[in-house]
């Protein structure tokens, strides 16, 4: 498989004469932006409104200032970390010719005092020391995320929005248990169809009915739930009718492939190719790491020991691979992988099957990251019968 570029160096030489840098500490009501323009000696520091124009006619006039200081300037370089804001400003300075990036903020090292001063003035001169060390070529100052198009952006939002729903959905019907539990009820099950209808029929253990304000709440909680689940259907039934109806398009050719794995449903298979297969990562390990199935070793002298999962990645797709690895076990149980597992658990300890299904779940998405992009399929899964053309 071709090496893909993991961003944690440029490609690009830096030549520092003709090569306006620029860094962006955004908040909400202002960005605090600092550059290094040649042949200036100093190093400006600007704050703005949150405003790309303002932005925009900043490093317009810092490009004058170098013209004026005998320096042509034939690149602008400008980053900002990842976070509130997202990527939309460095789509918008790329369409205008400015060259942009976006930085892991957790790949800035930063100072390990108990009480560090923490300002944006100190934070921007961290991010202006870093990124220069990137264009550079120098590895390991920092990390740079892979910006995604508009439209890769969006193909992401029917999964993580029905995520949100079935979370809603899961607090309300807890509630409804809870105000049934502190009247000894129990047992109501708030997703059955007609449990709005069986409601008034409910009866205390003292064989009353439902104080009349429990109950006006219940059903206004049970009008929620029913608006809920109607949004939840009506995502799962466009998703269903854009891969019908566009096959071929884009990342919906993994979504098929991925669905065709006896114990992959449409939904999982929707969140992984959108979260993390459909990325161009540079090996498995990036892949695990992204996924957040890699350890967090710590080792200091002649302490060793294992603090967990890193959880630095993706938690959704930890969270779904986690719930798929229980689930291929089920489905899948004469397949190479189901084997590792039952001949590494056969103490059958709750701590054993705990941390191997954590390794369950990180070889089972090497093994969907090959099937999606070399189109390898796992010793012993089973697929279902491809669709007729």
């Amino acid at each position: 498989m071709p090496q893909i570029d993991d961003l944690s160096r440029s490609l690009t030489a830096l030549d520092e004469n003709s090569t306006l840098i620029a860094v962006i500490e955004m908040s909400q009501s202002s960005w605090l932006v600092a550059g290094i323009i040649p042949g200036v000696e100093r190093h400006p520091v600007k704050k703005l409104e949150a405003s790309e124009t303002q932005l925009l006619a900043l490093l317009s006039r810092w490009r004058d200032a170098g013209a004026k200081a005998g320096r042509t300037i034939t690149r602008i370089a400008v980053a900002f970390e990842a976070g509130r804001d997202g990527f939309w400003l460095a789509r918008w300075l790329r369409a205008r010719g400015i060259e942009a990036h976006v930085i892991h903020a957790t790949s800035i090292a930063v100072s390990r005092e108990h009480r560090r001063a923490k300002t944006d003035r100190l934070d921007a001169v961290l991010l202006k020391r870093a990124f220069l060390g990137w264009l550079r070529g120098e590895r390991g100052h920092c990390s740079m995320a892979a910006i995604p198009s508009r439209e890769e952006e969006d193909a992401r939002r029917p999964s993580r929005e029905r995520e949100a729903l079935v979370g809603e959905r899961t607090r309300i019907g807890n509630r409804i248990k809870s105000a049934l539990a502190r009247l000894g009820i129990r047992g109501f099950k708030p997703g059955l169809r007609k449990a709005a209808e069986q409601l008034a029929e409910l009866r205390t253990p003292e064989g009353t009915a439902l104080p009349p304000n429990t109950l006006a709440e219940l059903r206004r909680a049970m009008a929620r739930l029913r608006f809920i689940n109607d949004q939840i259907r009506e995502i799962e039934a466009a998703r269903l009718e854009r891969l019908a109806q566009h096959p071929e398009h884009g990342s919906h050719p993994m979504v098929l492939l991925l669905a065709r794995v006896i114990g992959v449903g449409i939904e999982t298979a929707d969140l992984l190719v959108q979260e993390v297969l459909s990325r161009r990562l540079r090996d498995r390990r990036a892949v695990a790491r992204y996924g957040g199935l890699t350890g967090s070793p710590e080792e200091s002298g002649a302490r060793r020991r294992e603090k967990g999962l890193a959880r630095a990645g993706n938690a959704r797709v930890r969270r779904g691979m986690l719930q798929l690895a229980w689930r291929f076990l089920m489905f899948q149980k004469d397949s190479a992988l189901a084997q590792w597992y039952r001949a590494r658990t056969v103490d059958q300890r709750g701590a054993t099957r705990k941390t191997m299904i954590v390794a369950l779940a990180r070889k089972l998405l090497m093994a969907l990251w090959r099937l999606a992009t070399l189109g390898e399929i796992p010793r012993g899964v089973v697929l279902r019968p491809a669709p007729a053309p």
